[in-house]
């Protein structure tokens, strides 16, 4: 019986109130616009209460919002289901995120069973390996830089009973998210140790990858960093156990106090 897997290999061969109710028609109204009003009140924003104080902060939280509440509705509709998926589901997958581009299912070998679209306008460079641990079915990430730009992967393996029965994957450009931004050359996503992913941010790639993220994402998830001359405000990402950073150019560095990194 194989509960979980160490490594799935994808080749490709290529989600009471109470009222007394009387018979007159104006008074049944009001009584069930007084009920609806208390157990399920309109609902009110009070912007004045969440002011920051710091505005590179500030800048970045209203940068990532429209990006990083997507992603996390993704993981989530992905992360809840462990069986193998079905029309119904994968239907309902594309309809609420169209900026999906690939969708596949594999049974436990890594042979693909499943692939939507058939034939995708973006193929895989090379295999894309999941690695799993024993006893841990965390979602999973793997990211392909093809000569069409990045594709990121979440997968997690699904299951008949207890046995492990294959993978699923979802695919898209982490770029088009980005997109979703109100002023999206002014945000980047870092990928540590593989890329950094922008709408034509003016930055400096190299050395932003050069910064030791994963030194730093032990004992922080937020911060400043210097690269060259410039300074930027981030936060992590964590999409199961793999982490990914938000980042942008910081509107007041001093606002920070003294920078933690500096390269």
């Amino acid at each position: 019986m194989r509960y979980i897997f160490s490594g799935l290999l994808v080749a490709i061969l290529l989600l009471s109130g109470c009222s007394v109710w009387k018979t007159t028609k104006d008074y049944t109204k009001e009584s069930w616009k007084t009920t609806k009003d208390y157990i399920d009140p309109p609902p009110q924003i009070d912007t004045d209460s969440y002011q920051f104080t710091n505005p590179n902060q500030e800048k970045l939280a209203k940068l990532i919002t429209p990006v990083d509440g997507p992603l996390t509705t993704l993981t989530r509709f992905v992360d809840d289901n462990d069986t193998i998926p079905g029309v119904d589901w994968l239907d309902l997958l594309l309809t609420r995120f169209p900026w999906v581009h690939r969708v596949l299912v594999t049974d436990e070998d890594g042979t693909i069973i499943f692939m939507q679209p058939e034939i995708p306008v973006k193929k895989i460079s090379k295999p894309l390996v999941f690695k799993g641990v024993w006893r841990d079915i965390s979602l999973l990430t793997v990211v392909d830089y093809s000569d069409l730009g990045p594709e990121l992967y979440i997968g997690r393996p699904y299951f008949e009973d207890i046995s492990f029965s294959g993978l699923i994957g979802v695919g898209f450009d982490p770029r088009t998210l980005l997109s979703l931004s109100p002023d999206p050359k002014e945000l980047i996503v870092v990928h540590p140790g593989g890329g950094v992913w922008s709408l034509g941010a003016d930055i400096d790639e190299e050395a932003m990858l050069a910064v030791p993220w994963n030194e730093i994402l032990k004992n922080e998830v937020q911060g400043q960093v210097q690269v060259g001359d410039k300074y930027y405000t981030w936060l992590a990402r964590y999409v199961g156990d793999d982490h990914y950073v938000y980042a942008t150019e910081s509107v007041d560095p001093s606002a920070d106090g003294e920078s933690w990194w500096s390269f």
